[in-house]
């Protein structure tokens, strides 16, 4: 058996209120029908019709999934670096990669949610600005342990990241965003990068135009063949609703639908297109949502 491509999930955020404990069972769940990897949204608060709501916080989510599973990948989709002082979120990255014996993949990007900025007294001007230091200490600290740095926005003096992280080099590094200056910042470094499915249509056309832009900017930064796409693609099954996407700008995008062969068979498509790993964000997405996806495997792994 063959898989075309690695194929996570990304447990609930904001669709659905959803009790800490219902996480556990959903990642081992996703585990044991075959998933490659299991995602969080890294976000505080939406305003939503319902009214305002917020996942679980992701570090401290990530660390109990990484104690309860054993194969699959874990990772933020993707951890914003204007939630933490960049030394504190290497260090919550290197716990988590050591809790998981190297299973962390340590997205990044510079957040876009404004409501949740202003609610927890983050600042939401120059963004990228205040990434391109964050992501520098980050990448630093994880690779090679200790780091100083003084930026506008940053600073760490000496500081040393100890105990390391299990991955020696630090964990994979992928980047969220396929604007141009956050690649020009980030696809030196990273090993992987990835784009949300409502940004490229969800379609495997959609993922292959925009691979080809960014492959234009690996070959500038002096990468070819060494940073894999990956996508965020939005599959629904036939008791789904719909899902909130906050403020999040997006056109009108179709989901993936049909039977466990028919999804497969998309999912091979987008392999096609070009990417190395997509992450489903499954609607809904609940426990036998996840499991139903064994028989998509069935058909994918032939």
């Amino acid at each position: 058996m063959s898989r075309p491509l690695s194929v996570g999930v990304q447990l609930p955020e904001v669709e659905r209120e959803v009790p800490f404990a219902e996480l556990i069972p959903m990642a081992r769940a996703a585990e044991a029908v075959g998933f490659d990897s299991i995602w969080l949204g890294d976000h505080l608060l939406y305003d939503l019709e319902v009214g305002p709501r917020g996942p679980h916080e992701v570090w401290t989510t990530l660390a109990a999934l990484a104690a309860c599973t054993e194969r699959v990948q874990l990772g933020p989709l993707v951890a914003s670096t204007s939630f933490h002082a960049p030394a504190m979120l290497a260090k919550l990255a290197a716990t988590v990669d050591s809790i998981s014996e190297g299973r962390l993949v340590l997205g990044l990007g510079a957040g876009w949610n404004l409501r949740e900025y202003t609610a927890f007294g983050f600042p939401y001007d120059r963004r990228v600005s205040r990434f391109e230091e964050a992501f520098t200490i980050v990448r630093t600290l994880l690779a090679e342990g200790r780091a100083t740095f003084d930026g506008e926005f940053h600073a760490v003096d000496d500081c040393v990241l100890h105990p390391p992280p299990f991955t020696p080099g630090g964990p994979p590094l992928m980047v969220g965003s396929t604007g141009p200056r956050m690649l020009s910042i980030t696809l030196p470094h990273v090993q992987m990068w990835n784009v949300w499915w409502s940004d490229y249509g969800n379609t495997p056309e959609g993922f292959a135009a925009v691979r080809a832009d960014v492959d234009d900017a690996i070959a500038a930064a002096g990468r070819t063949g060494e940073v894999e796409g990956t996508c965020a693609v939005y599959v629904q099954l036939p008791d789904g609703g719909g899902r909130p996407m906050g403020d999040y700008p997006a056109g009108p995008t179709e989901p993936l639908r049909g039977d466990a062969s028919e999804i497969a068979e998309h999912l091979r498509r987008f392999a096609d297109a070009g990417a190395g790993h997509v992450q489903l964000v499954i609607d809904p997405i609940t426990q036998p949502s996840i499991e139903w996806f064994a028989e998509v495997f069935a058909h994918l792994d032939r």
